[in-house]
């Protein structure tokens, strides 16, 4: 099982849970010195040696590549979570040119999963797991014409349809799945109380909103439960398509559900990560 954004927050304690239940489980992390660490805590928490850790930054797509082809190279793959995102204050672009929060939260996801699903296919009843938010439905509808946000840059809504494109990437990834023997489903974690927007992130006023909000927020523990449970249940092996959200399915905002936006969203992604064909 791969877990991405494992370092810190509802990732990593996805990793500790699924370790603690006997799965090989695979963290990746953007910063060496703090994937190590947490890659100590999960195989102390867990009790299980049986955890690696690979390291790649979703703000390149050649790591993203890299992480894929290293991945790939493991015996087998029946679970992959997308866990890892951000939120930032200021508009930012990486060195591929994309705003940096449409890349990491979903055009990283979008480029792993795709050069993996071959991988994912050859493990019967493999799963993908996409962390979203309840969030989707701030940002309204994509704009196909602004997905880089060059026109107006607001953190919330630029995050919250990053989270948009997160479910409609996992309905198309269903959809292009079927009979493939491969599932595809999203979730909220809840409001947690992590390290999100942290790491000089999010800047001012939002920095502080987060930082006074946190007391009143779910720990990373109850956060991963949902994560765990699609990556896990037996009573979801045959769900795929679908949002969840405390380990049950929510009918997500109508933006979220456009198939014709699900489709376009795809190709564009694919156009711009040069990602292989996927169904």
């Amino acid at each position: 099982m791969v877990v991405t954004g494992a370092n810190s927050g509802i990732g990593k304690a996805c990793a500790t849970e699924l370790a603690r239940r006997g799965a090989h489980v695979v963290m990746t992390a953007r910063d060496p010195q703090r994937g190590q660490a947490a890659l100590d805590d999960v195989r102390r928490a867990s009790g299980s040696a049986d955890v690696e850790l690979l390291l790649g930054d979703f703000a390149s797509l050649a790591d993203v590549r890299a992480l894929a082809s290293r991945i790939g190279a493991l015996p087998k793959l029946d679970v992959l979570v997308n866990n890892a995102g951000l939120m930032l204050t200021e508009r930012t672009e990486t060195r591929d040119g994309f705003e940096t929060t449409f890349q990491v939260n979903h055009l990283a996801p979008f480029l792993l999963t795709s050069l993996l699903a071959g991988k994912l296919a050859q493990t019967p009843g493999a799963r993908v797991v996409t962390v979203s938010s309840d969030a989707h439905g701030s940002g309204g509808a994509l704009d196909f014409d602004d997905l880089q946000s060059r026109r107006r840059y607001a953190p919330f809504g630029v995050y919250g349809r990053s989270k948009l494109c997160n479910i409609l990437f996992t309905r198309e990834l269903a959809r292009r799945l079927e009979g493939v023997g491969v599932t595809a489903n999203c979730l909220h974690p809840g409001v947690v109380a992590t390290g999100f927007a942290g790491d000089g992130d999010a800047t001012g006023w939002f920095a502080w909103g987060v930082k006074l909000a946190r007391p009143f927020m779910i720990t990373p523990e109850k956060g991963a439960d949902t994560m765990v449970y699609l990556a896990s249940s037996p009573d979801v092996a045959n769900v795929t398509g679908r949002y969840f959200v405390k380990r049950r399915e929510k009918m997500p905002g109508r933006h979220a559900r456009d198939d014709a936006a699900a489709r376009r969203l795809w190709d564009e992604s694919a156009r711009m990560t040069g990602a292989p064909a996927v169904g």
